[in-house]
């Protein structure tokens, strides 16, 4: 009874999602009038539902044909559905007017449909495919306005970025199945499969593939992209957290069985905990909002693989999902920004001293009990630290600097109402996902206690040249992050010479 609803519930999600790819062509159809977007959206509004019907209902994982089934890949695929159409149904007023309003909701729904399909193969031949066409898609929306060369010259960088990433990962796919004789991703992580690979070739599949996921993660060197990418409309800034700039948790976690225990897991360790402070650097020297995000957003990522540096797979999954939908939300909200910038506040109040040292010892405890309860995993002690330093930083705001009982009374409230809530979501996460999610094979507890030092290390110089903004240090900190943080040259246009018309006048 059950594998049949499972069944049924596979082939009407394939069916609505063809569904909305006619729907978008369509669309495209000139004579079909623009109110029909609103039917548009009500069409793609299908699939999220039928992944998220079918997350609850599956029991265990299947295999059917070149598809995989199981917990995992319809989380990823209703998230990335989920977000496409918040972002579609966003653009309908938003982009109205616009030359290319019909190809924005084309090219949209392509790209959210083919990103879904990507996580749900499990043939790497169909994986590669389709995350191509995902590539591909994001291209195309960021220089869709192709009178404006600003555009241009930002989807030809991305262009160039991403068929690098593409073409590494296609050499470490047709690499990995050459090698153990199979395309099917369950087929080539059995532990018979992966000893047909020798040490060496191993690694550098696994450096191939992480080569392939910190280029579209924006990660240092490779963050130019997603700087030039702030002139593309709002909406595709936000539907890039749709399994995309994202994807690297994701792939590497699919990965997991092969990518566990090899030294490729200190390269990315390496590089995702340099990025981790040149992307807070770079969103606390920008004045541009968007760019604050994309500041924020190359942290994050490099936070996430981080994770899966560790070996914590499910973290950096359910990092993945909530970052993309709290991020999303953010860029949907960026025209709102200069009315919140601009509101008068009033000043806070000085901590008290007393409640700000109860604080630090009720992050430390709360730091401590969850290190203790965590089995000492090895991700568990980054995870302790930053739980206990964001109570610490939770209470000092809300608690300590409260105006009055009233408002430590609101603010602890407030504290106790999201620590029930990450806890509610962390056990909801952690039932649809422990089985489908291997770990293991973490690096040594003496790697992560670098990585807190190197992040720690970072932070203090950052605070202390702060500290002294007079300095010779500050300066160039300061500036060396301006100029990191800053597009090229050909993608900056104070003056947009594509609204002159033709005659010369504005």
């Amino acid at each position: 009874m059950l594998s049949s609803l499972n069944l049924s519930l596979q082939s009407i999600f394939f069916i609505v999602l063809a569904l909305s790819v006619i729907s978008g062509f369509l669309f495209l159809n000139p004579r079909v009038p623009l109110t029909y977007v609103r039917i548009h959206i009500g069409i793609i509004a299908l699939p999220p539902i039928i992944a998220m019907s079918a997350l609850v209902l599956q029991s265990g994982g299947t295999i059917v044909g070149p598809w995989s089934f199981d917990s995992l890949t319809w989380l990823l695929a209703g998230f990335v559905l989920t977000i496409g159409l918040i972002v579609q149904r966003y653009s309908v007023r938003y982009l109205l007017g616009d030359r290319s309003y019909r190809k924005y909701f084309v090219l949209l729904t392509l790209t959210t449909v083919a990103d879904s399909l990507a996580w749900l193969s499990d043939d790497l031949r169909l994986l590669l495919i389709f995350w191509g066409v995902t590539l591909l898609g994001l291209t195309l929306l960021i220089g869709l306005r192709k009178e404006w060369q600003v555009a241009r010259n930002a989807a030809k960088i991305s262009s160039k970025q991403f068929a690098i990433s593409w073409l590494i990962l296609l050499v470490a796919i047709m690499w990995v199945t050459q090698s153990t004789g199979h395309c099917q991703l369950s087929l080539l992580l059995t532990e018979d499969s992966m000893k047909q690979l020798a040490a060496w070739e191993k690694t550098c599949i696994n450096i191939l593939l992480v080569f392939s996921v910190i280029i579209p993660a924006a990660q240092w060197p490779f963050q130019r992209w997603l700087l030039d990418s702030a002139v593309a409309p709002t909406p595709i800034s936000a539907v890039m957290h749709a399994g995309i700039v994202n994807a690297g948790g994701m792939i590497l976690s699919r990965f997991a069985p092969l990518f566990n225990g090899d030294p490729a897991q200190i390269v990315l360790l390496i590089f995702a905990s340099f990025s981790v402070l040149i992307g807070t650097g770079m969103m606390l020297v920008q004045v541009d909002y968007k760019r604050q995000l994309v500041g924020s957003t190359i942290a994050q990522m490099a936070f996430m693989l981080i994770q899966c540096a560790l070996g914590a797979y499910l973290a950096a999954i359910i990092h993945a999902v909530l970052h993309g939908l709290f991020k999303a939300t953010l860029f949907l909200q960026a025209g709102s920004a200069v009315h919140q910038n601009g509101a008068v506040t009033r000043s806070p109040q000085p901590a008290s001293f007393l409640w700000t040292i109860t604080g630090g010892a009720l992050g430390l405890v709360v730091g401590a009990c969850f290190w203790i309860t965590s089995h000492g995993e090895t991700y568990q002690l980054i995870s302790a630290v930053i739980i206990g330093w964001s109570v610490f930083y939770a209470w000092k705001q809300l608690v300590a600097s409260g105006y009055g009982h009233i408002g430590r009374f609101v603010g602890f409230s407030l504290i106790l109402l999201v620590g029930g809530g990450y806890i509610l979501i962390h056990s909801a996460f952690i039932n649809l996902l422990h089985e489908m999610i291997q770990t293991g094979g973490q690096p040594p507890i003496l790697e992560a206690v670098l990585l807190l030092v190197i992040l720690l290390a970072g932070s203090v110089i950052g605070l202390l040249s702060v500290r002294h903004r007079s300095s010779k240090a500050y300066a160039l900190i300061y500036l060396w992050l301006i100029k990191l943080s800053e597009p090229g040259q050909d993608s900056i246009e104070s003056h947009p010479t594509y609204l002159i018309q033709k005659e010369g006048n504005v």
